[in-house]
């Protein structure tokens, strides 16, 4: 039996699972039926959550649901969209601030979301993305609709800092913004197994390192070859092994 609080006091008092985030007033039945998705995707997974779990944490009869959306995974995409409407991705954009400054504010807004729930749920995209299979096309277009749309959020951002100097022109923007993505939330795996900030602090430690111009002399494409071309020669001029016959 999970751990439980009270939420009201004296007699009578509703007993709640700990970390029970109730629906907000004022919605409409769609809406709350959304948020109350949200809530139980993170909470439980997206394939050991069914509709009733879903209507009871909306506080709304069953049939409603269906009034609204046909199948589950109709219901996943507008669940994505508001678990990213929540991530304050706009600050990529925002010029009045620095770009690496607003790159790490945004994933350090992402980790503080983390840190509310105990680092214990992580990401609601790369675990619905766990979960999705090739017979579910909608949720997986839906998946890669909104790293796709992230990835480009990230990458202007570092096209802004490249633009100013404050980051290597010789990077690839989009392939650092790939690498930022995947990076963080192959993190947020390990976060969510440790139930630490620790795999977050690792990403932020290493990950930004990136746009120091010394650092990323190593990345750039010219470096590169360059080191593979001198690999190559010291392997060729290396004296062949002789083997006894």
């Amino acid at each position: 039996m999970p751990s439980t609080l009270r939420n009201a006091r004296g007699r009578g008092a509703v007993i709640r699972p700990v970390g029970y985030i109730g629906i907000r007033m004022g919605l409409s039945v769609r809406d709350k039926i959304v948020e109350a998705a949200l809530d139980r995707f993170h909470t439980l997974g997206f394939n050991a959550c069914g509709v009733q779990e879903i209507v009871d944490k909306a506080g709304i009869p069953k049939g409603s649901f269906y009034n609204y959306f046909k199948a589950k995974e109709l219901l996943v995409v507008e669940v994505l969209k508001a678990y990213t409407d929540g991530s304050r991705r706009e600050m990529l954009s925002d010029r009045t601030i620095a770009p690496v400054k607003r790159l790490r504010a945004h994933f350090e807004f992402l980790a503080s979301r983390h840190a509310r729930s105990g680092y214990s749920k992580g990401c609601l995209i790369g675990n619905i993305a766990a979960e999705t299979s090739d017979e579910m096309p909608i949720v997986r277009k839906a998946l890669a609709r909104v790293l796709a749309n992230w990835t480009e959020l990230v990458a202007s951002a570092i096209r802004d800092g490249q633009a100013d100097g404050s980051i290597d022109a010789r990077l690839d923007a989009e392939e650092i913004a790939r690498f930022l993505i995947n990076s963080w939330e192959g993190a947020l795996i390990r976060m969510k197994i440790a139930n630490s900030r620790q795999p977050l602090d690792d990403f932020f430690s290493l990950a930004f390192r990136l746009f120091n111009r010394s650092a990323s002399q190593n990345l750039s494409p010219e470096r590169g070859a360059t080191a593979s071309a001198s690999r190559s020669k010291r392997a060729s001029s290396r004296p062949k092994s002789r083997r006894t016959p």
